[in-house]
């Protein structure tokens, strides 16, 4: 379990904070407009009304205990500089920031953006698997229930078929087709297909069977 602080409830902070915690991890989500904070407080861990821009406000929430920060302001460009900035200098290893446009994105990894993401082309579910799993390289929502993802193949699989590790019944996933590191692409697999070194599944499947299979092979 990791610990995130999300800055900025707007839809794109709000859905990232609260699939973060669906997830397990412990969230603190932080805005200084109260009724986004009461909005999203039975969704999260903890729910704070602060000013990110202060920098006495955002020492008090001990950011240094945080393994990720995601900054999600809307449209202060500034704003969202100037937390980026201070979360760094506040000793938060890994910061993920929206960004608005190519320009804003060159000055936040200036001051030391580690991620910076564009909310038309990443979907705050999409932002939170990439965020804390290991083996989920890639996570599309499909509908609430159903999604797409990409799992590298986890140590413990190399060497087994399909019909050995048995998916579909194990981990309630459909493996669609497998892409090899050499660039091929085998599409409906077969139960004797093996998997090897550095092969990655295309598998979908429903929201709940993709966290567990997360949990189990995150290692």
């Amino acid at each position: 379990m990791k610990q995130f602080v999300v800055i900025g409830l707007g839809r794109f902070g709000m859905s990232v904070a609260t699939e973060l915690y669906k997830m397990g991890h412990e969230v603190l989500a932080v805005d200084k407009n109260m009724e986004r904070v009461e909005a999203v407080a039975d969704g999260v861990t903890h729910a704070v009304c602060a000013d990110a821009t202060d920098e006495a406000e955002l020492a008090a929430l001990g950011l240094r205990n945080f393994d990720v920060a995601v900054v999600s302001i809307g449209t202060d460009l500034q704003a969202s500089i100037l937390v980026t900035m201070l979360c760094k200098e506040q000793g938060v290893k890994y910061v993920l920031t929206k960004a608005k446009s190519e320009t804003h994105a060159k000055v936040l990894q200036r001051v030391g953006a580690d991620k910076i993401v564009f909310p038309e082309r990443d979907m705050g579910a999409r932002v939170a698997y990439n965020l804390v799993s290991t083996n989920i390289l890639d996570y599309i929502e499909l509908s609430p229930d159903y999604s797409l993802v990409e799992i590298a193949t986890p140590k413990t699989w190399e060497g087994c078929s399909l019909k050995d590790l048995n998916l579909r019944v194990r981990y309630g996933i459909n493996v669609m087709a497998i892409r090899h590191p050499d660039g091929g692409i085998t599409v409906a697999p077969q139960g004797i297909d093996v998997l090897a070194n550095k092969d990655v599944l295309i598998a979908i499947g429903a929201n709940s069977s993709i966290t567990k299979l997360e949990s189990l092979t995150g290692k």
